[in-house]
């Protein structure tokens, strides 16, 4: 049974190739929907299509978030490949490379603006576009995925912070714009979760923040993809720019 109603819907999840995105994708094929993964590296785009339920039914998608162009062809596959654009749109790719600040060079700054921000713009702004020409009534939703990290900042992080804080402000802005237009947007700001991003803190300084984590742990993807769904589904319409932390309980 799908608690979330999604059954025939069609998903985008950018980011889909591992961590909080591939969660996204297996809890949303769960719920019943036809999962677009999109990512910059097409090969485990395919891996994760091949862990859904049903994949025939679901597409992998490769695609540079931070580039208008290889933005705008995926989307043009999809909707060849499915006929319809999708209504549902999860913004969850990023990068966060570590540096000192005092080292970060101006290319290393805006490749991760390029990515985490300009890239939750443009696949927004497509998925609209297509979302608002298909004609009929609008009903669509969309989740990007920001940090509690835009929030604490954190050293030899500061691209990602700031490009975290601009998704936060983006997120707002669109709200506004979208949802009488039938589309609703919001956020969710994710704590530290077992993913791949997290592996170049040393373990010493992940001990350190489990440690004023009040539940003491860090998360699961599969937890940050369930307050996902959830803002996705009809069961959150009346939430509109709205950001969810999923934290732990970290800077409650």
């Amino acid at each position: 049974m799908s608690f979330y109603n999604m059954l025939g819907k069609i998903a985008l999840v950018s980011g889909g190739g591992s961590g909080i995105g591939r969660a996204c994708c297996e809890v949303l094929a769960r719920e019943g929907a036809r999962v677009v993964v999109a990512d910059i590296n097409l090969q485990t785009t395919q891996e994760t299509v091949s862990l859904l339920p049903g994949s025939q039914q679901h597409m992998a998608v490769g695609v540079d978030v931070s580039d208008k162009g290889s933005v705008e062809a995926a989307f043009k596959s999809f909707q060849k490949n499915y006929g319809e654009p999708p209504s549902l749109l999860v913004n969850s790719a990023g990068i966060a490379p570590m540096s000192p600040f005092t080292d970060t060079s101006e290319e290393e700054w805006m490749k991760v603006i390029d990515v985490n921000l300009k890239g939750t713009f443009l696949m927004t702004q497509s998925f609209t576009k297509m979302l608002l020409d298909g004609g009929g009534e609008v009903q669509g939703s969309i989740v990007n995925v920001s940090s509690i990290l835009a929030k604490s900042g954190l050293p030899s992080l500061e691209p990602y912070t700031a490009s975290k804080g601009g998704v936060i402000s983006l997120t707002k802005s669109c709200a506004a714009s979208l949802i009488r237009k039938g589309i609703r947007v919001n956020c969710v700001l994710p704590g530290m979760i077992t993913t791949p991003m997290i592996q170049p803190l040393n373990e010493v300084y992940q001990k350190k923040v489990m440690k004023i984590i009040p539940q003491g742990r860090a998360g699961h993807p599969h937890e940050v993809a369930e307050a996902i769904a959830f803002l996705l589904s009809d069961r959150s319409s009346y939430m509109v720019g709205s950001c969810i932390e999923v934290t732990g309980g970290y800077m409650m």
